[in-house]
């Protein structure tokens, strides 16, 4: 996501798409960041900020450059109008950037089940599920895929808003240490045996410039704030801390975050 955007000429505009709060810091300088929701943001958000139904967007055809859809599809309502929408304000030639869960996935029904469904109206099961909808209801060509792998980042205590429930407590109460050794051990697992307990989802580049970066997929996400980093940049911002008996552990180079690298 972040690659397409850096990869934009001065004067590009970039929609985030069902943002919340938004679905990323923000964007160079020289861009022209448009987030939209149903409701209204906090304070402090960047960008200029839209309240609209996404399956009746109030912008002009041809609108955006790059649109972000960072794991919001799953919750709306009328998805495929939604997704209409998005080849009908997206430029020729534009960009398109979607991130969804696996609805079969561990995290998902984790997520599902702490918080009473979560939001999550559409379960996407399969990559070829989402990138067949999306190519045919946008007539934009499917780029790439990477798989993406959980953090548990929605249990962490850093990230409750109010008073935890009690479920939490079979999570340590979204202790940060107990979440980094927690996803530790599902990638082990998943790499002896062949599971898919630490998978999460997938996100997808549909579009016609640039070139997408490597799909292989990055396993150290930070169970803080859910940023995912490739082992090569942690050693190389010196974000890789001694070793704790058989672990090495890394501060996330975004947040600070503890984590354990795999």
């Amino acid at each position: 996501m972040l690659h397409l955007m850096e990869s934009l000429p001065a004067g590009s505009r970039i929609l985030d798409l069902g943002a919340g709060g938004g679905s990323f810091p923000g964007a160079k300088p020289g861009l022209c960041l448009v987030r939209l929701d149903l409701q209204a943001p906090a304070a402090g958000c960047s960008g200029s900020y839209v309240r609209a139904d996404a399956a009746r967007m109030p912008f002009a055809p041809a609108s955006f450059d790059l649109i972000i859809s960072n794991h919001s599809l799953e919750h709306f309502c009328h998805l495929e109008e939604t997704v209409r929408e998005i080849g009908r304000v997206m430029k020729p030639g534009g960009a398109l950037y979607v991130a969804v869960p696996d609805a079969t996935t561990l995290t998902d029904r984790i997520y599902r089940w702490m918080g009473r469904g979560g939001g999550h109206l559409n379960p996407f099961r399969t990559p070829d599920e989402v990138v067949g909808l999306i190519e045919r209801l946008t007539g934009l060509p499917h780029r790439a895929t990477r798989e993406l792998y959980s953090s548990l980042s929605f249990l962490n205590a850093h990230n409750f808003v109010g008073r935890p429930q009690k479920k939490a407590i079979l999570f340590a109460c979204g202790n940060e240490r107990f979440l980094a050794v927690f996803t530790w051990i599902l990638r082990w697992w998943d790499q002896r045996f062949g599971t898919r307990l630490s998978r999460y989802g997938w996100s997808f580049y549909f579009g016609g410039w640039g070139e997408p970066e490597s799909p292989e997929p990055w396993v150290n996400v930070c169970v803080r704030c859910g940023s995912g980093h490739p082992e090569a940049l942690l050693r190389k911002v010196g974000g890789i801390q001694k070793a704790v008996g058989v672990f090495q552990t890394y501060r996330c180079p975004t947040c600070g975050g503890f984590n354990l690298l795999f």
